[in-house]
C-alpha cells in the first residue's frame, strides 16, 4: 500500500526511512475488509503485523490501558529494529480516539476508572509520533556521557487504524505524522463483488444458473461479509430442502432472510384484513413498475417479515451514485401510491401508510429543503436542524405532497386492471417475483415494461409554471437539434 524504492527516492533526494509514513486510518462500514486489508499489506511487505482491538486497552484500573499501549509499541519498535518495518493495526479505534471536547470522554469517571478518557488517548499520540529518543538503556547511557553524538533512531512503525465513524475521532490523531493518510474502505462495485462470488461459490456445489455475475446484480450494496453469509445461508437452505446442489432460488431466499426477516405467516388475519394488504402493496408495486424504470421489481409480498405485514421491494439495475429531481417525485409518488390505492379501490383509509407518509414527507423536505430541486435554493443542512427546516417548509412539502398524490392517483386508476391482477394474485399466492408481474403486465397490456421516460414526458413533474415552460424551451431545442 506505502511501499517505497528506497533507491529511486535516494535519486531524487528523499529518505523514506526518516520520513516514512506513520499512520493510515482506513474508514467504511462494517464488513468491508479492513482488518484483511492492513493483514494483506503487512504480508505484502514481509514485515511483522500485530492486531489490537482498541476496546481491549480500557481497563477498570487506572493506568493499565496506558501501560497496554506502550507495551505494544516497545514490542513493535524491537521488531522494527530487527525486520527493518512494523505494522500494528488498531481496530475500532474510535472507541479510544474519540475527541476529547464529546462530552465525557475527556475525563469523569470513565477517566479516572481507566475506561478511557483524555489519558489514554494521551498515551497514544505519544506512541504513534514520539520524540526522537533512544530506544534502549545502552544508547542512553552513552547519551548521558555525552558518547553518542548521531541523532537517535526513528524505527519505521505504521499504525493502521479502523473506524466506522471518522467524524468523531480527535483532530490531533489526523493530524499530519501521526494518521498521514485516510483511506475510505467502502462496499465493492459489481466488479469487486464478481470476483467476490467466484471465491466464495467456487466452494459451493451450485446450479449452472447460479453465477457469480447474476447474483453480483442483486447484491448492489453489499459489502463482502455480507456476500459471504448469504452464500454460507443459501447452502444452509439447500441442505434443509433436501438437495445436494444449491439452486438460484435458495441464494434469492437467504437474501430476503436476511433483508426483511424470517416469514411469519399471520393465520388469524381476517380476509377483508388480507385484501386491504393486498391492495395496499399492489399500489406500491404498481407505482415501483411504472415509475422507476432505473429498478426492477424484486418481489410483493402479504406474507408478515419482521413487523411488516407486507412489502413491495426493487433492487436497483446497476450501480447508483446519485438521483435526479424526477427520480425523487417518483419516490415520492410510490410511498403515497398505497393510500391513493386505499382510497380510490377500496374507499377508505388505513393505518398502514404511517411510514409510506413519513418517507414521502421526509423526501419532499429533502427535495425542497436540501439539495434545491424546488423554487428555492435554500438548504436546512446550512442551519444544521432538519426539524426547523422541515417545520418552516411545512406548506411547500404539503403542497408538493398533494401534487404528488393527485398524479399517482390518476396513474393506478389508469391501470385499474393491473392493480386488480395483482392484489388478486397476491390473496391466491401470498408473494409474486417482478418476473411474475412483468409477465401479468404483459398479458394485460400486450407491451413489456415502460422504458426509461425522457425529458418530454417528465415534463409533469413540475411544480410551478415558470419551471414547466423553461423545461418546454430545453426539449423544444433538443427537438430541433436532433
Amino acid at each position: 500500500m506505502f511501499h517505497y524504492n528506497n533507491q529511486t527516492a535516494s535519486e531524487i533526494g528523499v529518505d523514506f526511512s526518516k520520513n516514512a509514513i506513520r499512520g493510515l486510518l482506513l474508514c467504511g462500514p462494517p464488513g468491508t475488509g479492513k482488518a484483511y486489508l492492513a493483514q494483506v499489506d503487512a504480508n505484502e511487505a514481509q514485515v511483522p503485523f500485530a492486531y489490537a482491538s482498541a476496546p481491549s486497552f480500557q481497563n477498570m484500573f487506572f493506568g493499565v490501558g496506558n501501560l497496554k499501549v506502550m507495551g505494544l509499541y516497545k514490542k513493535a519498535r524491537k521488531l522494527a529494529k530487527v525486520y527493518g518495518a512494523c505494522i500494528i493495526f488498531i481496530d475500532e479505534i474510535d472507541a479510544i480516539g474519540m475527541s476529547r471536547g464529546a462530552g465525557s470522554a475527556g475525563g469523569g469517571l470513565g477517566g479516572l476508572m481507566g475506561m478511557g478518557g483524555s489519558g489514554l488517548l494521551n498515551e497514544l499520540l505519544l506512541q504513534m509520533d514520539p520524540p526522537n529518543m533512544d530506544n534502549n538503556g545502552f544508547a542512553k547511557l552513552l547519551r548521558s556521557l555525552r558518547l553518542r553524538k548521531k541523532k537517535a533512531e526513528r524505527l519505521a512503525v505504521l499504525t493502521i487504524g479502523a473506524t466506522n465513524l471518522p467524524d468523531v475521532l480527535d483532530t490531533a490523531l489526523l493530524r499530519p505524522g501521526r494518521f498521514d493518510r485516510k483511506l475510505w474502505v467502502d462496499a465493492p462495485d459489481y466488479d469487486g463483488r464478481v470476483d467476490i462470488f467466484q471465491y466464495y461459490l467456487e466452494k459451493v456445489t451450485r446450479d449452472p444458473e447460479l453465477t457469480p455475475e447474476r447474483v453480483a446484480l442483486d447484491t448492489i450494496g453489499y459489502s463482502p461479509a455480507q456476500i459471504k453469509h448469504i452464500v454460507n445461508e443459501s447452502v444452509v437452505i439447500a441442505h434443509q430442502r433436501g438437495a445436494s446442489v444449491t439452486k438460484y432460488e435458495d441464494f434469492r431466499a437467504a437474501m430476503e432472510t436476511y433483508e426483511w426477516g424470517l416469514k411469519q405467516p399471520l393465520r388469524s388475519m381476517s380476509e377483508d384484513e388480507r385484501r386491504n394488504v393486498a391492495y395496499h402493496e399492489a399500489g406500491h408495486a404498481v407505482a415501483q413498475f411504472l415509475l422507476k424504470p432505473q429498478e426492477r421489481l424484486w418481489k410483493v409480498t402479504i406474507i408478515r417479515r419482521g413487523d411488516a405485514l407486507g412489502l413491495a421491494a426493487t433492487k436497483p439495475t446497476h450501480d447508483r451514485y446519485n438521483r435526479s429531481d424526477s427520480e425523487m417525485l417518483a419516490e415520492i409518488r410510490v410511498c403515497l401510491a398505497a393510500r391513493a390505492v386505499e382510497e380510490e379501490f377500496l374507499g377508505k383509509k388505513l393505518n398502514g401508510v404511517n411510514s409510506d407518509l413519513r418517507q414521502a414527507t421526509q423526501l419532499a423536505g429533502a427535495y425542497l429543503g436540501a439539495v434545491g430541486m424546488g423554487e428555492e435554493l435554500f438548504s436546512w443542512l446550512a442551519i444544521g436542524s432538519p426539524e426547523e427546516g422541515l417545520k418552516a417548509l411545512r406548506p411547500k412539502i404539503n403542497e408538493l405532497l398533494n401534487n404528488e398524490m393527485n398524479k399517482v392517483k390518476k396513474l393506478v386508476t389508469k391501470h385499474s386492471d393491473f392493480v386488480h391482477a395483482i392484489a388478486t394474485q397476491l390473496l391466491k399466492r401470498g408473494d409474486l417475483t417482478g418476473e411474475e408481474i412483468e409477465a401479468i403486465y404483459l398479458g394485460l397490456y400486450g407491451e413489456k415494461r415502460p422504458a426509461a421516460q425522457d425529458a418530454m414526458i417528465h415534463r409533469e413533474i413540475f411544480s410551478s409554471l415558470s419551471e414547466a415552460a423553461s423545461a418546454k424551451e430545453m426539449v423544444d431545442k433538443a427537438e430541433l437539434d436532433s
